[in-house]
């Protein structure tokens, strides 16, 4: 018998849902809440749920209007959704198979709502249980799209495809797999191809969305129907729904990335179509959808050249949606005045650290991110998510900023920017008339659109502009005094992009070009706009990469007017000031060094470093300006170093505190591993930059003490913190290897478990490879300056980074980096190592060769050479390609200081020695190519 309710417990449950939801009388809805949270204990709890949800007409105990009893069914369906995603595993099977029996009944609503929400149900039933959990869901499913019983209305059928384009959703990689003999897919493919033709457009269109979820994947039964769906396609492109039309335009997208044969011969009706359904005013998604296919085609080697002979259609069509809409421009226009505002927190961007060797770029305005194309195309594809991950909001819920979002402006200039790199000329020509109309257009949108075009052509078709650049730059500094602030921002984002040409002008041009454009640029930092402020920042960073050591005689003019900035930033702008000032030192150097611009600039940094907290986000760009700062000034540095290093020890003492409280409670949040990131690169900025005796003096005074920390780090599970680790602790070596001596036995016993390339291997995680060839370029400084103290260490080191010099699945500088630390602690070490030299002698000069003649190079060679004189027999298979490598060094090189001259005095040794013992020597020298031979004796004396 199929379960009942009783009636008293369902007539309080409907009450209780009603009043959780009664705006107007608080404390009913505090009570409702409280017994509905004491109702979970029900075993039956759900069984209730699903059968209010289910029921369309209120059961004759519960006497509420239509209305009331709509909210009752909606909150049911919330809460029987919420507790099968929370507690599935410990609901009874009873309840399990009575909601399976009944909920489908809600796809036969009239309420697109009630719906929408038996949709969400089955989506969750399938998400937890699997679809073998309810194997029958998708042919019932079907079952109602197809009609089968006759008698199923319109409005059932699109419930029924709107919950089977869910369970495609979220179970897209399940449905592939085979089940006894079966694939899921192979049955669904062919039905949502027979969906599209569906006299209802609702239905039409999700069985699109379910079909475009499967294209990228490439499955068998998309390919063998591929020819049949292309031919529907070109039926639905006349459809009457905007939404079909939408989903034809993103499956010409897929199919023209997975079957590029398949769309060439179609291009020109393509063309056509997508520039038709780009101008789809009415429908900015439509839009959106059609000028993506320019994206993916400019993108695409196989079809780029396929839209040369289209340019004077394409383009137009791009430079056109590129104009603000009415709502946008309605929103936007006289945008005011704001910099004195504080900002909300929710305003406020999240940073995240990066480990040393990898640039914190910040992020530039949204124009910027969208018109390079580095952004990620929404709604496309969920690869990044594992199954049952897929995001979930309401309609209603703050989406974000609307000028950080995607949209048709965007993608427009995007595809713009690619096709410029692609075409160059062309585009510039179908281009440079609407520049001519536009850019003095009396209408601010119009001007908008005309500088954020020639921006976007700025990288493809520098050539083609160059000429006109005079002219354009000029009015284009004029520009940042428009009253609009839209306009101001995206100029700057605009000067930005031709920074790199005005500022390698020769001195004439730069006066005339270069100064003004760096001028403007820097005076609108202080707009009085935040959003022109951090356009302008995010301009001056990338004019600062551009122009690079050409800045050095601006140094005093930039510094100035950052510091201005420090005083009148709020903290979201702050972001983007930090990667300004980063930039600066990396490029310039030493000339941030002068007395007269340390005065000015650590003072506003140190005040700010006052003001940021231990706890702030704030603190990770913060910590990484001061690293490139500090590498800048070098000594200059001294006066701002200790307390700046206190706080740093601190913070990595409070993290790793933090972090093994986490680790021995569950219930505690992982501390943020950023600040251990940026805290440890700060530190080994610190020690390069001072003198010997300044770093000592603060590694030595360390509370906690600096190394065991230290050790700690290296052993972090995180890898940009064993990378970071890794690198401070082979600057320790170079810098403060005295203090570094007694920790060695430890430290070096941790150093040798991460030598280990199993877990790497398995992984194949290029940051777990960057973790290793930290370690391993710490090996080599510390086998420098430990010599005879690697003894205990030699026979597990030369095993660890003989597995890595003979593995060719580990990338290239791993190899080399394993060559050069192994060369390094024969050293000190060779007689130890000697014996093993025909082992490792070949996977060595093999990856030795790839380097660059550094002094690194140097001692590693030297090393070498001094296992070779231990054992030179050792190297009878492989003693030309030896000779090859030492003859390829240039004689500045060789005759250079440090490492050259030690290479080259062991060097002759080994020549000595291989002279006496091979009695027709100078015949084997004239196997080497002739001019490599006369390079090794010119430089030997031979």
């Amino acid at each position: 018998m199929a379960w009942q309710p009783l009636e008293e417990p369902l007539r309080q449950l409907a009450q209780c849902l009603r009043d959780s939801l009664s705006g107007h009388d608080k404390t009913a809805q505090k009570n409702a809440e409280l017994m509905l949270k004491s109702a979970k204990a029900s075993p039956d709890i759900d069984n209730y749920l699903a059968y209010l949800f289910s029921n369309s007409q209120p059961p004759p105990i519960l006497s509420m209007g239509a209305e009331q009893y709509h909210a009752v069914r909606s909150a049911a369906a919330i809460m029987l959704k919420n507790d099968i995603r929370t507690s599935y595993k410990t609901i009874p099977e009873s309840t399990k198979s009575y909601v399976r029996s009944i909920i489908l009944v809600g796809l036969q609503d009239p309420s697109s709502q009630i719906r929408n929400y038996a949709g969400n149900v089955i989506t969750e039933v399938v998400r937890q249980g699997g679809i073998m959990g309810w194997p029958q869901i998708l042919s019932e499913l079907i079952s109602l799209v197809s009609n089968e019983a006759g008698n199923v209305p319109p409005q059932a059928q699109e419930g029924a495809m709107s919950a089977l384009l869910k369970i495609c959703e979220d179970n897209k990689h399940q449905l592939k797999r085979e089940y006894q003999g079966q694939r899921p897919i192979n049955f669904i493919f062919p039905k949502l191809l027979e969906f599209t033709t569906s006299p209802t457009a609702k239905v039409r269109a999700n069985a699109l969305a379910s079909i475009n979820l499967f294209i990228p994947e490439k499955p068998a039964s998309v390919i063998s129907n591929l020819d049949t769906l292309l031919q529907q396609l070109f039926v639905l492109a006349a459809d009457t729904s905007d939404d079909v039309r939408k989903h034809v335009c993103r499956s010409f997208i897929h199919i023209a990335d997975i079957a590029p044969e398949k769309i060439v011969p179609h291009m020109a009706g393509l063309v056509e179509y997508m520039v038709a359904q780009q101008r789809s005013v009415d429908n900015a998604e439509l839009a959106l959808d059609a000028a993506e296919f320019w994206l993916c085609l400019g993108e695409d080697e196989n079809l780029r050249n396929c839209l040369g002979p289209y340019l004077p259609q394409i383009v137009p069509v791009l430079l056109e949606s590129m104009v603000y809409n009415e709502d946008d421009i309605l929103r936007l226009e006289g945008g005011d005045d704001d910099a004195d505002l504080d900002d909300r927190e929710e305003d406020i961007k999240p940073a995240f650290a990066t480990s040393k060797g990898a640039r914190l770029v910040a992020a530039s305005n949204g124009e910027a991110a969208s018109v390079n194309g580095t952004n990620k195309t929404a709604g496309f594809d969920d690869d990044e998510l594992s199954e049952g991950e897929l995001e979930e909001y309401d309609d209603d819920d703050d989406l974000g900023d609307p000028e950080e979002t995607w949209n048709l402006r965007k993608c427009s200039a995007a595809a713009l920017d690619v096709l410029a790199s692609v075409f160059h000329g062309p585009v510039f020509a179908v281009t440079l008339p609407y520049l001519t109309d536009n850019l003095n257009h009396a209408e601010w949108p119009n001007r908008e659109a005309a500088v954020l075009a020639l921006g976007a052509i700025a990288d493809g078709c520098m050539d083609e502009v160059v000429p006109h650049l005079p002219v354009l730059t000029h009015y284009l500094v004029t520009l940042l005094q428009d009253t609009e602030p839209v306009v101001r921002q995206i100029t700057c984002w605009s000067l930005g992009r031709y920074s790199g040409w005005a500022s390698h002008l020769d001195e004439a041009g730069k006066r005339a070009h270069f100064e003004p454009m760096m001028d403007g640029i820097l005076k609108r930092m202080l707009d009085g706009n935040k959003r022109v402020q951090e356009a302008a920042a995010s301009a001056f960073a990338n004019l600062e990469e551009k122009a690079n050591v050409e800045l050095k005689g601006y140094c005093a003019v930039i510094v100035r007017q950052f510091v201005d900035c420090f005083a009148r930033y709020k903290d979201r702008n702050m972001f983007i000031l930090y990667d300004c000032v980063q930039t600066l030192a990396e490029h310039v150097g030493p000339a941030l060094a002068k007395p007269e611009l340390v005065s000015i600039l650590m003072p506003a940094l140190i005040q700010r470093w006052n003001k940021v907290s231990n706890q702030s986000r704030e603190m990770f760009p913060l910590l990484e300006c001061l690293s490139y700062v500090a590498t800048a000034l070098g000594d200059s540095f001294a006066p701002f170093a200790s307390p700046i290093f206190t706080r740093c020890i601190n913070i990595i003492a409070q993290n790793l505190e933090e972090n093994y409280m986490a680790s021995t409670n569950p219930s505690m949040d992982q501390p943020e591993k950023d600040f251990l990131v940026t805290s440890l690169d700060l530190l080994s900025a610190i020690i390069q930059a001072l003198d010997e005796r300044k770093s000592t003096e603060l590694v030595t005074a360390s509370q906690p003490n600096f190394f065991e920390l230290l050790t700690w780090c290296m052993k972090d599970t995180n890898n940009d913190v064993r990378q970071s680790a890794y690198a401070l602790l082979g600057d320790c070596a170079i810098y403060v290897f005295p203090q570094l001596q007694p920790f060695l036995p430890t430290i070096l016993e941790v150093l040798l478990d991460q030598l280990d390339i199993t877990q790497a291997l398995a992984t194949g995680d290029d940051t777990s490879y960057s973790v290793i060839n930290n370690a391993c370029w710490s090996v080599g400084e510390i086998s420098m300056r430990q010599r005879e103290g690697m003894a205990p260490y030699v026979d597990r080191l030369l095993q660890k980074l003989a597995t890595i010099l003979f593995n060719n699945k580990v990338p290239e500088s791993l190899n080399e980096n394993a060559a050069i630390a192994l060369g390094r602690l024969g050293i000190g070490s060779s007689e130890a190592l000697a014996p093993h030299l025909g082992t490792f002698a070949p996977p060595f000069i093999q990856a030795i060769r790839k380097v660059l003649w550094t002094d690194e190079k140097g001692h590693a060679l030297e090393g070498f050479n001094k296992m070779i004189l231990c054992n030179p027999a050792a190297m009878e298979q492989c003693l030309l390609d030896f000779f090859l490598e030492m003859a390829s060094a240039s004689s500045s090189f060789i005759a250079g200081p440090s490492a050259g001259q030690g290479l080259r005095e062991v060097f002759k040794e080994v020549l000595v020695r291989y002279k006496a013992m091979i009695p027709t020597f100078d015949e084997f020298l004239k196997n080497l190519p002739s001019d490599k031979e006369h390079n090794l004796r010119s430089w030997s004396n031979l």
